[in-house]
């Protein structure tokens, strides 16, 4: 897994990547999506802020713990990117939060920085309903060369 992969994978196989942990328990109880748009970047959207993700500073800005949730997979699933195959887990998260969330919907688009074949590091940002971007993270995510259990996707709920 060098910074130049000899065959990436196919969009078909990315959006199966996706799709499994949107059907996810875990992201439909959060009201995230996942995706790989021109299998260039991960993104996870939050299309509708609820009530149960605000509270950041006691405000209606959505809480830090959730916005470390939407960095975790967004990072966490970077190396899909080179091979949706193979396990991977975030190792490490750096969090810098700009400015308060706040509006209806949040956007993450995170990428891959540099790698090699166990390891990634990679950027996000968070962006609110209005494109301003709130909070930038970066991690680092371990690669296994074990395939995932479930086939095409880590989502096991």
């Amino acid at each position: 897994m060098s910074d130049t992969p000899a065959s990436p994978p196919s969009q078909a196989q990315l959006d199966r990547f996706a799709e499994g942990f949107n059907q996810s328990l875990t992201l439909r109880h959060f009201g995230a999506r996942m995706s790989f748009p021109e299998g260039l970047k991960v993104v996870v959207t939050l299309p509708e802020v609820k009530p149960e993700h605000r509270g950041g500073l006691g405000t209606s800005a959505v809480n830090g713990g959730m916005l470390a949730a939407l960095f975790d997979l967004a990072i966490g699933c970077t190396p899909a990117l080179r091979d949706p195959t193979r396990r991977c887990a975030t190792m490490q998260l750096s969090m810098s939060f700009e400015r308060p969330a706040t509006g209806d919907s949040l956007h993450v688009e995170a990428v891959i920085d540099h790698g090699g074949p166990t390891t990634v590091f990679a950027s996000a940002r968070l962006l609110d309903s209005e494109g301003r971007v709130c909070a930038r993270c970066q991690g680092v995510v371990r690669v296994s060369s074990k395939p995932w259990a479930a086939g095409d996707s880590p989502a096991t709920n």
